[in-house]
Formats: structure tokens, sequence, C-alpha cells
């Protein structure tokens, strides 16, 4: 289990900000591709087809469920990274979807490069924000109460989840596509192996940081001793 970081909020919430950005651009890619669409979206869509309302609706209400479950779970209050990534997350796919040299390729071999990608980029994205440890999204704080009451792992556990979400999105009428089972089969391998990755890189650059940061401190109080004692 990863020891909890506290303080450097500033360098952490930069790192939490450029893995949302990763991620959203990795989604963004998922769905110019157009090869199908993810779990979550099937699940949504299907809902939508339904009950109603909006698939942008019921994204946030799935999320406020699934945030209570997980609260439940680990027995904590979801911090407000969590609450801050429902809305991030949002608007950075809307401006990647504005800019108008993303577009979807004519040819199946360049949707299929544009669809493999942005499971890679999703999925980093995912290993830097959390590397953070500014609080986790609704679907990733599930993944990450899971694995950290059973002990299972990362990859088995999104994996896991992933699946459930699209048999139930897939009975719901949601759309479902060749992409969409292999985001479903690969996301939890990626994931599984980025997190590690990234918290290293995170931790090491936080870690340089302090170290700078005690070392400008130590010579300033330096600096600040001789000039009393002149």
């Amino acid at each position: 289990m990863r020891e909890k970081r506290t303080g450097q909020v500033v360098p952490r919430f930069i790192v939490y900000i450029y893995g949302l950005l990763v991620m959203a651009f990795g989604i963004v890619l998922l769905i110019k591709a157009d090869l199908g669409a993810m779990p979550w979206d099937v699940l949504h869509v299907g809902l939508y087809y339904q009950l109603g309302l909006t698939i942008g609706s019921w994204s946030i209400i799935v999320g406020f469920f699934i945030l209570t479950v997980s609260a439940l779970i680990t027995k904590e209050f979801p911090p407000f990274g969590t609450f801050l990534n429902m809305l991030l997350v949002g608007l950075f796919i809307d401006m990647y979807l504005m800019l108008p040299f993303l577009q979807t390729p004519h040819t199946l071999i360049g949707k299929m490069i544009m669809f493999l990608s942005g499971v890679i980029i999703n999925g980093y994205g995912v290993g830097i924000y959390i590397s953070a440890q500014f609080g986790a999204g609704p679907r990733d704080s599930l993944m990450i109460a899971i694995t950290s009451k059973t002990g299972w792992k990362v990859r088995n556990v999104r994996a896991g989840i992933e699946l459930i979400v699209l048999i139930i999105g897939w009975q719901l009428g949601g759309p479902v596509f060749w992409g969409t089972i292999l985001f479903t089969v690969a996301i939890g391998p990626i994931v599984g192996f980025a997190l590690p990755q990234c918290q290293q890189l995170t931790d090491l650059w936080l870690n340089y940081l302090r170290k700078r940061e005690k070392m400008v401190d130590r010579k300033t109080g330096e600096e600040t001793n001789r000039g009393a004692g002149a």
C-alpha cells in the first residue's frame, strides 16, 4: 500500500492537472478513432436509452454513486481532488474536441493507430494523476479502494470493474464494438504497469524539490547569521 503524501500542494497539484490533461487527451483519441465506446460510456448511453435524461447527467449520477460506494469501502470522505476530477476531465475533453486538427482518420489503419495510442495515453494519464495523490476520480477511487482492501493487483481490479460495467451497459442497450472489448481487456494491465512507474517518477521529482527547498532555506539561514554577526 502506498504511503500517503502530505504537503507540497503546489507541485502535486501541477502533476495532478498534467495527468488529467494527458488522460483527457487519451479519451478524446479513443472518441475520435470511432472504433467503440469505453465501458463506462456504454453504461451511460445504455442508461440514457432506458431512462432518459442525458448521457452527461448519467455520467455525473453514476460518478456520485461510485463515490458513495468507495467512501463506504474506505470509511473516508472523498478528497477535494476527486470532485475536481469530475469537473476538469469534462472541460478538458471539450477543449481537445474543439481542436480542428484532431479528426477521425479515413483509413482503418489510421483509426487503429489512433485508438491504440489513446488506450496507452489514457492509461499513463491515469497513472500520472493518481501518483500526485491529490484525489482519484470516482471510477479510479473505486479501483483504489478495492485494491487497498483486498490486496488484489491493480490490473485485475481495473479489468474486472470495466468488464462488469461493460456487461451491464450492453444489457441496457449501450453501443459495443470491437474497440470496446479491446479497451476493456487492455486498460487494466496498462494502468497496472503505468501506475508504479508514474508514482516512482513523481516521488523522485517531489523529493528533489523538497531537498532543493531545504538547501535554499539552509543557505538563506547561513547568510542571515553571517549578516547578523557582521
